[in-house]
Formats: C-alpha cells, sequence, structure tokens
C-alpha cells in the first residue's frame, strides 16, 4: 500500500486512547498494509495505528532486525492477560526521534489478540519481544514511554522534549 507519515510527540492523538476494531475486514487490512510499510521504512520494531494518526487498536512487532528467526507479527484488539518479573533496558520510539531512555518493564507478557486475518491467539514473549509488545500496547491506551521516567529525568529531557512538540 504506501508509507504515512509518522506522528512525533506533541500531536495530542498520541494521548487517545484507541478504538476497538469492530472486524479485521479491507480497510483493516489496508490499514496493516501502511503500518507494514511505515515501519519498514522507519526501521523500528514496532508500531501502532496510533502513531500514523489512526487511533485504532492495532500494532505490529517485528524483531526481525534482530533475530532473522522472528518475523512481522500483527495485533488487532490486543489484551495483556499477564506479565510478570522486571528487567530495565533503553528503549526509543519512533514518535520521540533520537530519544532514548531506560526504562523498567516486566521481563515476559502474555497477550490474546487478533492476527491479520482475524483469527485469534494468544502468546506469551520475553526480552525483546515482550518489551515491544507492551511499549506498542502502552501506545493503545494513550501512554508513552517517557510516563515511566521518574520526574527528574522528565526535567532533564524538557528542553529535548519540548523541542519535538515544536516539530
Amino acid at each position: 500500500m504506501a508509507e504515512r507519515p509518522i506522528v512525533i510527540y506533541g500531536d495530542p492523538v498520541l494521548r487517545e486512547v484507541s478504538k476497538p476494531v469492530d472486524s479485521v475486514n479491507q480497510q483493516v487490512k489496508d490499514l496493516v498494509s501502511d503500518m507494514t510499510d511505515t515501519l519498514r521504512k522507519a526501521r523500528g520494531l514496532g508500531l501502532a495505528a496510533v502513531q500514523i494518526g489512526v487511533p485504532r487498536r492495532v500494532f505490529l512487532v517485528d524483531l526481525s532486525a534482530l533475530d532473522v528467526r522472528e518475523t512481522l507479527r500483527v495485533f488487532i484488539n490486543p489484551e495483556i492477560v499477564s506479565a510478570s518479573g522486571e528487567v530495565e533496558l533503553e528503549e526509543g520510539c519512533l514518535s520521540f526521534p533520537d530519544l532514548y531512555q531506560k526504562i523498567v518493564r516486566p521481563a515476559t507478557v502474555t497477550v490474546r489478540a487478533l492476527d491479520a486475518d482475524g483469527k485469534p491467539f494468544e502468546m506469551t514473549a520475553e526480552g525483546m519481544a515482550a518489551r515491544a509488545i507492551l511499549h506498542e500496547y502502552d501506545h493503545l491506551e494513550g501512554k508513552l514511554f517517557i510516563d515511566y521516567l521518574s520526574p527528574l529525568t522528565r526535567q532533564l529531557l524538557k528542553g529535548r522534549l519540548k523541542k519535538l512538540a515544536a516539530c
């Protein structure tokens, strides 16, 4: 389909809670196709529909750049079933170009969703896959990775965030 522009921090759509997908129809499949093109062009690990200005409960995770055994995964109307453990790793976001911060997230997550064909599935992920799923899921809830930062760290980043929001 087509690459779409990625919404940058400061756009209020990033704080919207995404609406569920009613059915996996051609419109949703076209959205997934556009998101795939956008994610690949940006060389990211994940992308939520809201990051291209569409507040729908859809996100992609593609860890193939990190592991050749991985493939693009589509999550439609995802639900977090469980999350456990804790790990701190550096994290970035396509909506925050060139900003990386250490974030604490669960080490393992189980998620239930629909795939690109509308078929239900459940999977448990660890490591970077768990991190990417949780990061993208947060986007659907209007939550951003900077929300996990301490007040002091946010204060230190205030100038960079202000500059991003002004773009």
